[in-house]
């Protein structure tokens, strides 16, 4: 082994040590700015507390793994981590239609202390309107519910829903209008009657008010 051989194993080793270092920065940057959403996105399809933190849990511990595919290139960081909530929610829902699968689930999880499940109650309770309009969305076809969870209620930019669903942004643009004009439609069409007739009613009224005056 030459001298030089020899100098440069340290100075490898700390180049690596300052490359984990540093990517160990950036996920608890990316977990800080990202960690309320994704909550709040599991807070939308649950109302149990445990499941919330799971999910959520289950998201970063993905994150984390998968750190290293990130590209920046292809997505902000925000569509990435909501891709891989998207699919932590979806493997979750395959897994509770078999009871098996949940039991192993409800085993091996962590129990929230006192303090955390009030927490997740106060932003449960707080994503109750989000909820809401999740099963108003049922409504509209699963391509155009997508989108409309991630922009209108997530709070995504078209090009990152765009992201994470795989699509163009001139595609999620287009079915976030068409799903937009049917829940406006369907909000019209669900209106109370009352409150369709009310502005004709008052009009009438006027009307006859002013006949009166004039007679």
């Amino acid at each position: 082994m030459t001298e030089k051989t020899a100098g440069t194993r340290p100075a490898a080793a700390a180049a690596e040590q300052a490359a984990g270092a540093g990517a160990a920065a950036e996920f608890e940057r990316l977990y800080r700015a990202n960690v309320d959403a994704v909550t709040a996105y599991f807070a939308r399809r649950t109302t149990d507390p445990q499941l919330v933190a799971d999910l959520t849990a289950d998201t970063f511990v993905t994150v984390i793994t998968s750190f290293e595919s990130f590209d920046p290139r292809k997505g902000s960081a925000r569509a990435w981590v909501f891709g891989i909530a998207r699919h932590v929610h979806a493997a979750h829902c395959e897994a509770y239609s078999h009871q098996q699968h949940k039991l192993r689930r409800l085993a091996g999880r962590r129990e929230l202390d006192q303090d955390q499940v009030e927490e997740l109650l106060e932003r449960i309770d707080a994503e109750r309107a989000g909820r809401g309009l999740i099963a108003a969305l049922a409504m509209l076809p699963e391509r155009e519910r997508a989108v409309i969870e991630l922009v209108d209620v997530a709070g995504l930019r078209a090009k990152d829903a765009a992201t994470v669903l795989g699509l163009t942004p001139g595609t999620v643009r287009m079915r976030l209008m068409r799903a937009r004009t049917r829940l406006r439609r369907q909000a019209a069409r669900d209106a109370p009657a009352s409150a369709r007739g009310a502005p004709q009613g008052r009009t009438r009224q006027q009307a006859a008010q002013s006949r009166t005056r004039r007679g």
